[in-house]
């Protein structure tokens, strides 16, 4: 490696596609940048877009500061029915008709959910238990009793209700898992919830506005690469 490339450190804003692991975007950014000192800051589902900060180079090493900074969300859950994994990665399951709620139950269910609360992770989810993402035993067809985390969901705004639709906007700690939103108060009003889609549109001080979308991003490092010779 060269002296260049050892001095070198950049943060990126990414607004990471629909269907796109975070993982995918490290690596498209890594060939970009023909260096190996590539990561993210915090996973984006693939099913969820939004904004991802991907640091390269000595940025690298503040990985942690960024993955600790307050995340704010938008998306939409519906009520009536859920998923094993309470997203649309697995079938949905009807639970019971949602048409009896009004606004105010709905409020006032998610009003439980903020503060600070304990939160069970998803099965579906990349959380380690003995050293093994649990994802990995639900697609085996094996399930874990996992225990109740501490987050923090400061601001948990209902903007929409119509159908059986519900628009949200949430403003959360490290670690708090939208879905698992999503099955609480789908419990709370007993009908059942999922998640049906999901954007992050804040990591701390950073916006998605400030994003940028993945083709151009690679397009301009290429050709940055191409001209200074990274």
């Amino acid at each position: 490696m060269n002296t260049q490339q050892e001095a070198y450190a950049e943060v990126f804003l990414v607004d990471k596609p629909l269907e796109w692991t975070s993982f995918d975007v490290v690596k498209k950014i890594r060939n970009a940048l023909k260096i190996k000192k590539v990561g993210h800051a915090g996973t984006l589902d693939p099913l969820a877009t939004g904004l991802l900060i991907v640091c390269a180079g000595k940025m690298t090493k503040q990985i942690e500061t960024f993955m600790g900074k307050e995340k704010e969300y938008t998306g939409t859950f519906v009520l009536g029915k859920t998923t094993e994994s309470y997203d649309l990665e697995k079938p949905i399951i009807e639970v019971a008709d949602p048409s009896h709620l009004s606004l105010e139950d709905i409020q006032k269910a998610a009003e439980q959910l903020r503060g600070d609360i304990l939160q069970v992770p998803p099965m579906h989810s990349a959380v380690k238990v003995d050293g093994k993402r649990v994802y990995e035993t639900a697609r085996a067809g094996k399930s874990l009793k996992l225990d109740p985390r501490p987050v923090q969901v400061r601001e948990f705004e209902i903007t929409r209700y119509e159908g059986n639709e519900v628009d949200f906007r949430i403003s959360c700690s490290k670690g708090t898992y939208i879905r698992s939103l999503a099955r609480d108060l789908g419990e709370i009003l007993q009908v059942g919830a999922y998640l049906k889609s999901l954007c992050r549109t804040r990591i701390g001080e950073f916006g998605l506005s400030e994003a940028h979308a993945l083709p151009e991003l690679i397009e301009t490092l290429k050709s940055r690469r191409t001209h200074e010779n990274l």
